[in-house]
């Protein structure tokens, strides 16, 4: 069917004739094609001359009606493509414009991404320091990464005390949110905010291997453990994110009080089965320093500041002194020239009381042995400490160590600046 029709577009097609006995011509008229609908006759001259078989277009009320011959109708429809076959593709809907625009966006916002130049230097920049930590051993551990900050420094640009505090502190109640005992109260189980029930700490031990400096990332470790009958244990470990190494251990004890009499209270029953699950049962991180810690007044004591009162900052949600404010009162009175030449490697505290806003106190230090004239010769320094309120009650004694700044980079005697260590 194919060649036939290919044939008949170049060459003519028998006509039927009214005469049986005539026997149709097979040989082509002058070379020339024959189309359908059109006549041909031949010119005296002997040259092939065609007369389309053309009406005139009929009129209806005087218009006139056009219509298409059938050669048009077969080159229109042959210059149409045929639409594709409908298949389960088709049917989906266009999605070339929207992807476009997706497109178009992440180009723009990655140019936007290249202008900017924060990009980190260092692997350990990668380390997220902002989350609240997770839960590691079995449940019993809690972990979580801190980003030394540009003012957590002091001047020897090196974390100071109070930041190395804060973050024990941050641990310790992230610990207790994220194990789901936190109820209304500060650091408080649910039981506990029913009978009006804090803790509060009553000795803490702090030994300083190395400070971090600005950009650090630290990872604190903290755990739980009972301590005699109606006390709780909390040590914590402090490592460089990055080597592993150990910057900083520390263990505490803490007690209960009623946050409404101020009074000291035994744990419960009911809230001794919500802690107990959480208790490990490991030795104290830090060896127990158990000297006595001596009587120091105004006799005893080598400096004294005085007039130290609490801001409103200085309180916390159970309106009591946040106690590492008391470590900056502390240090309010020791020397200055041990402050330059000396860095706090241990620190004991024990915690007498607690004072309020209205509260106006004194710090007392005593420096044991030849005193700060012979600091390059001395090598460690040992200071004791007194925090009072003005009618004499103490509020906090303490024992603090302190070992020369060059100690780490160093191996001889010679003092550096602070700047340099």
């Amino acid at each position: 069917m194919v060649a036939s029709a290919a044939t008949s577009a170049f060459f003519a097609a028998p006509s039927p004739s009214s005469d049986p006995d005539a026997k149709p011509s097979t040989k082509p008229v002058g070379g020339s094609a024959i189309l359908r609908g059109i006549k041909s006759r031949s010119a005296p001259s002997g040259n092939l001359q065609v007369k389309a078989n053309a009406q005139a277009p009929p009129k209806i009320n005087g218009t006139t009606v056009g219509y298409t011959s059938s050669a048009e109708v077969v080159k229109t429809e042959d210059d149409m493509p045929s639409p594709p076959p409908r298949t389960f593709i088709n049917q989906l809907p266009d999605w070339s414009m929207l992807l476009a625009a997706i497109t178009t966006i992440f180009l723009a916002a990655e140019r936007q991404w290249m202008m900017l130049d924060w990009k980190p230097r260092r692997s350990d920049m990668l380390i997220d320091p902002f989350g609240f930590g997770k839960i590691v051993q079995d449940g019993l551990v809690f972990r979580q990464n801190f980003s030394i900050r540009s003012y957590e420094i002091g001047a020897d640009r090196t974390a100071s005390i109070e930041t190395l505090m804060n973050h024990l502190q941050e641990t310790a109640l992230n610990h207790v949110r994220t194990a789901g005992l936190m109820g209304d109260g500060f650091g408080s189980t649910p039981e506990m905010s029913i009978r009006n029930l804090i803790w509060v700490v009553t000795r803490m031990q702090v030994v300083v291997d190395r400070y971090p400096t600005w950009g650090d990332v630290v990872q604190v470790d903290t755990w739980v453990c009972a301590s005699g009958k109606n006390g709780m244990r909390r040590d914590w470990i402090v490592r460089d994110c990055k080597t592993g190494e150990t910057l900083t251990r520390a263990s505490s004890v803490w007690v209960m009080m009623n946050k409404l009499t101020r009074r000291l209270s035994k744990i419960p029953d009911a809230v001794r089965g919500e802690i107990e699950p959480y208790f490990m049962d490991s030795a104290p991180i830090v060896d127990e320093d158990s000297r006595k810690l001596p009587k120091l007044d105004d006799s005893t004591a080598d400096y004294i500041c005085t007039g130290l009162t609490p801001r409103w900052s200085d309180l916390d949600v159970n309106q009591h002194v946040n106690n590492v404010k008391y470590i900056g009162w502390i240090l309010e009175s020791a020397p200055l020239p041990i402050l330059e030449s000396h860095e706090l490697s241990s620190m004991t505290l024990e915690y007498r009381r607690e004072c309020g806003r209205d509260s106006v106190l004194q710090s007392l230090t005593a420096v044991c042995g030849t005193g700060v004239d012979n600091l390059l010769d001395c090598g460690n320094v040992e200071c004791q400490h007194l925090l009072r309120l003005e009618g004499g009650a103490e509020i906090v004694k303490g024992r603090t160590e302190w070992r020369p700044k060059y100690a780490h980079s160093m191996g001889g005697l010679g003092l550096i600046p602070a700047e340099s260590a």
